[in-house]
């Protein structure tokens, strides 16, 4: 789909998100769930100045770049379609919840007036050019025709100027999570005691397997 192609891409990034959401995305040090207050990470931009002041290396820049801004965001946006009903699954992943709702909402409004003003321009420029060539035959035949194909690209134009929702038609609107999507606590849990175990085994086995190894030797000698 040409909508969700749109979205990844880095020029739909530059033009549309960049400037509007570089600093939440790449210089976020905590949320805080009580105050609902994002922590911006001094040691990476400066609030205050409004400035960026992180300690980077080549090729990588103070500012972050668009290219660089942009590996990040794939990371966190989730495009996801339904083989079987088409139904496209947009979503966010961020440490504060209302970022996440508010970054989806703006996606789908960027990309919806790109592709309308996309296909209105598209449209004006087919009925200027069917207009010309109407002008230059005196076919009633192909006057009629003329005509049928000027009235569609209209029809383009009005649908596009009219229709919310031109390209998504929205079902679920984004909504603020109240629970984290992660980390999973309970899981990490679980890993970990799993992990420590396995560790513990190991050594255990180490010790047996080379202090046995020791005694045999000694006696052996």
């Amino acid at each position: 789909m040409m909508a969700q192609q749109k979205i990844q891409s880095l020029d739909f990034f530059t033009i549309h998100l960049y400037e509007k959401i570089v600093v939440d995305l790449m210089a976020v040090d905590h949320w805080e769930a009580i105050s609902g207050k994002l922590v911006i990470d001094p040691d990476v931009f400066d609030i205050k100045n409004q400035k960026w002041v992180r300690d980077v290396s080549y090729p990588y820049q103070i500012n972050p770049s668009a290219q660089e801004a942009h590996k990040v965001f794939l990371e966190v946006l989730s495009l996801s379609e339904d083989k079987k009903t088409s139904l496209v699954t947009i979503a966010i992943k961020h440490q504060s919840p209302v970022v996440a709702q508010a970054w989806v909402a703006l996606i789908i409004e960027a990309v919806t007036e790109e592709l309308r003003g996309s296909d209105v321009e598209e449209a004006q420029g087919s009925i200027a050019f069917l207009e010309q060539q109407r002008t230059q035959t005196s076919l009633v035949s192909l006057d009629e025709v003329f005509a049928q194909l000027i009235e569609e690209q209209t029809k383009t134009i009005m649908l596009a100027n009219v229709s919310k929702d031109y390209v998504f038609n929205v079902i679920d609107p984004a909504v603020v999570p109240e629970l984290k999507s992660e980390p999973k606590r309970a899981l990490i849990c679980i890993l970990g005691t799993l992990l420590g175990g396995m560790l513990g085994t190991l050594l255990v086995l180490v010790r047996h397997y080379a202090f046995g190894k020791a005694v045999i030797d000694e006696y052996g000698s």
